[in-house]
């Protein structure tokens, strides 16, 4: 059964609540996009945010009276309401166990090394005395090329070779655990050294996702995408 009245996304130009139009227009369900803009200096949200969760992050969605945050939370709910069956596997299969995994590790393991790369980034662009910078741009690259750097490399192979194993990542439909999973892979393509000579599978499985309709229609609804470098 649709909800009954149409999802509201508060939805955060380059953000994590790209894959949750996505998620919708897979589902096909009636939604309606509430636009924030980053600020253009500290790219973080604007307080608007913090009138809808506490928090103040995207994505946030509206539905049948409820405020649902955390991306993954956001896909299961929206999936096992009303997904109708569609893009989750069966309960007690092999590709469900997998389909939650993909859910967790998205944002739990994969993400964090993401930021992390992100971070220290900015650290080396950022403004400072010119007789800081030296110290800081070392401490940047050190943390970079000796930790950051390699636990992006582990799981970039982990994942090259789970997809050497099955089309998408619960098995070999499509699911919502793809949905989630485009945000680090975008990420990586962007800013960790993700390409189709060093990673394959991954660089062939982001190809197919951005070839779907769905997707396209997401990126029309929510406006030009780009993730942060």
């Amino acid at each position: 059964m649709p909800p009954t009245s149409p999802i509201t996304v508060h939805h955060l130009n380059n953000s994590r609540s790209q894959r949750i139009l996505w998620l919708l227009e897979e589902l096909g369900l009636p939604y309606e996009v509430v636009r924030y803009q980053r600020d253009p200096q500290t790219m973080l949200a604007p307080p608007e945010l913090k009138k809808i969760h506490p928090l103040g992050k995207s994505p946030v969605v509206t539905v049948d009276g409820l405020t649902l945050a955390e991306s993954g939370a956001i896909i299961e709910t929206l999936v096992e309401r009303y997904g109708d069956g569609r893009l989750a596997p069966p309960a007690g299969s092999a590709e469900a166990v997998r389909y939650r995994y993909w859910l967790h590790y998205a944002e739990g393991s994969a993400m964090p090394p993401l930021l992390l790369k992100l971070v220290f980034g900015r650290i080396k662009k950022a403004d400072m005395p010119f007789f800081a910078k030296p110290i800081a741009d070392g401490i940047a690259d050190k943390a970079t090329a000796s930790f950051i750097q390699p636990q992006i490399d582990q799981h970039l192979a982990f994942m090259e070779g789970e997809l050497q194993q099955r089309d998408w990542f619960a098995g070999p439909e499509f699911t919502a655990a793809d949905v989630q999973m485009s945000f680090p892979l975008e990420a990586a393509q962007s800013r960790a050294g993700l390409t189709a000579q060093t990673h394959p599978r991954l660089a062939d499985w982001l190809a197919r996702i951005h070839a779907r309709p769905a997707y396209q229609r997401a990126i029309e609804r929510g406006g030009e995408y780009s993730l942060l470098k």
